[in-house]
């Protein structure tokens, strides 16, 4: 049976931009732009020409895509023509294949927010598209409120809409900006649009996740008949995000009915690298990237009970729905105090060891699990730590070096502008191979602000390690998490650190102590010697 072409269409350079906190440059825009070409996506809405510097030099020197590359502009103003709007010549002027204009479809922001009758804005829409198309340009109407509108005035969300359709547009994208649509009513107006003329391969549906039904949604237009679907790379965008399109791509690939019916510009193998562009995004903004995020989530295939991980060992398919390096993610078999021997084992395959059932180390790796999560650790996200407790318990641990002391000192002084500031210095003393080595590192960073004295003392111990010095120079902390594991005056501090290489590998650790630079530099030594076993360092020669 022959599949029906769906085409995705990605609005995170745009739409993801008005996230909370979020602000890219062009260069990064370059970036992105080039992993969703890559990733097989069939339209890049690039940003607003003229509506801000970092759009205007991104649309200056665009990137060059198979995907068409997208401008977004609003249509024309009342009591101006389309020939000399201003605004809409700015986007014209960015000479993109193709064009999105935002227009009112809902009667009462036509005349509130808008402030003109429902006819001058009819016209306003037709003759805005009237002037892409006479410029070659491929239309797309961004039908602004349009379920809301349908809900409250329907012969003139209709009339909006099919002004725009006449005029020669390619692809109505029905939106739900205010996010509350939910899937039946998606599904029924969506519907409506369709048997009213407009054909099911003209229209895009366009969701926002305010109820947590944007991917769901979406869906509920694809089911009606819609054709493109647009959202954002992680679901970024306004209040409560766009639809995720990390959770739609992997959705219409690999689950029915929509993998039988349909076929997108993604292939099974552009699919693999979802997981690396969903955190290279992440990385880009300086966030972690969320562990439970369906498909790309570190915990996604993350199975924490002894009964899951005792069937996964039999069968994946007995607690996964898909098998995740279909998405580029990686089974986790997390160990805690909930573990068994099933999850133990299955976890040591995965780090490349084979243990027999019956090997007596097994349950001393359960014991010291188990105690020490008693003291305040916790190996359910620290899998690196856990790996070293392990290999230390089956003799496979090399001595790379032994710390011998560390201090660290914190002082507030003032500085050549009579203001008070912070300066940490650390000093670690490692041996190894008998030689002893001395580091010393301040906490202060390149732009002189104080980083703090996790921040020295993780530089210092990662100066000079001898031989293996090659080997920790691109490990990079990417997140730092503190929590007290007791009250009152024993309080325990747990600290989790999570790094990262060159490579893309990121890793936990873990450290418990009554004092948080204590708890801090002991993550921070799992950190470097979990990159040593990893890369089969070996012994020190």
């Amino acid at each position: 049976m022959t599949r029906e072409r769906l085409f995705l269409f990605d609005t995170t350079l745009r739409d993801g931009q008005q996230t909370q906190g979020v602000q890219f440059s062009a260069n990064e825009k370059h970036q992105i732009a080039e992993a969703l070409d890559a990733l097989g996506i069939d339209y890049i809405e690039g940003g607003w020409p003229g509506a801000n510097p970092t759009d205007s030099a991104f649309f200056e020197g665009p990137p060059k895509t198979r995907a068409t590359f997208t401008a977004f502009g609003m249509t024309k103003r009342a009591g101006i023509s389309a020939e000399n709007d201003d605004v809409l010549a700015a986007v014209l002027n960015a000479n993109t294949p193709a064009v999105c204009l935002v227009g009112k479809t809902h009667d009462f922001h036509v005349k509130t927010a808008l402030g003109i009758t429902l006819d001058e804005n009819t016209a306003n829409i037709a003759q805005s598209f009237a002037q892409l198309k006479a410029n070659g340009r491929e239309a797309i109407f961004d039908a602004e409120h349009f379920f809301d509108g349908y809900a409250s005035n329907p012969d003139y969300a209709l009339q909006a809409v099919h002004a725009a359709y006449d005029a020669g547009v390619r692809w109505i994208a029905l939106c739900d900006t205010n996010g509350g649509t939910l899937p039946a009513d998606i599904h029924r107006i969506t519907s409506a649009v369709i048997a009213s003329g407009i054909p099911g391969d003209h229209l895009a549906i366009h969701t926002h996740n305010d109820t947590e039904n944007a991917v769901a949604g979406s869906l509920a237009a694809v089911d009606a008949g819609a054709r493109q679907i647009q959202g954002t790379l992680n679901g970024l965008g306004e209040r409560c995000g766009n639809a995720n399109l990390t959770a739609l791509i992997p959705t219409l690939l690999l689950k029915e009915p929509y993998a039988s019916r349909f076929e997108t510009g993604v292939t099974p193998d552009a699919l693999k690298g979802l997981t690396r562009i969903s955190r290279m995004l992440d990385d880009i903004l300086n966030r972690v990237p969320q562990k439970q995020a369906a498909f790309v989530g570190a915990s996604a295939f993350a199975h924490k009970a002894g009964l899951h991980a005792s069937a996964i060992l039999k069968d994946p398919s007995t607690y996964e729905h898909i098998r995740p390096e279909d998405v580029g993610n990686a089974r986790v078999i997390p160990m805690s105090n909930q573990a068994g021997q099933s999850n133990l084992r299955r976890r040591l395959a995965d780090m490349g060891l084979d243990v027999a059932p019956k090997d007596p180390a097994l349950a001393r790796i359960l014991d010291a699990i188990k105690l020490r999560e008693t003291d305040g650790y916790s190996y359910d996200t620290a899998q690196a730590s856990f790996e070293l407790l392990a290999r230390e318990e089956l003799g496979l641990l090399p001595d790379f070096f032994e710390v011998k002391r560390y201090r660290v000192t914190v002082e507030r002084r003032k500085n050549k502008r009579d203001r008070m500031v912070s300066l940490s210095e650390a000093v670690v003393v490692v041996k190894v191979n008998g030689k002893k080595m001395h580091s010393v590192s301040e906490s202060m960073d390149e732009t002189g602000t104080d980083r703090g004295p996790v921040n020295a003392l993780a530089k210092a111990l990662a100066k000079d390690l001898g031989p293996y010095q090659k080997l920790v120079e691109d490990i990079r902390l990417v997140d730092f998490k503190v929590r007290i594991t007791q009250g009152g005056t024993e309080a325990v501090t747990r600290v989790i650190i999570d790094s990262e290489d060159s490579q893309g590998r990121r890793w936990s650790t873990v450290g418990v102590s009554a004092n948080i630079v204590d708890a801090s530099f002991e993550a921070l030594l799992d950190a470097i010697r979990w990159k040593l076993v990893r890369d089969h360092a070996g012994t020190a020669p």
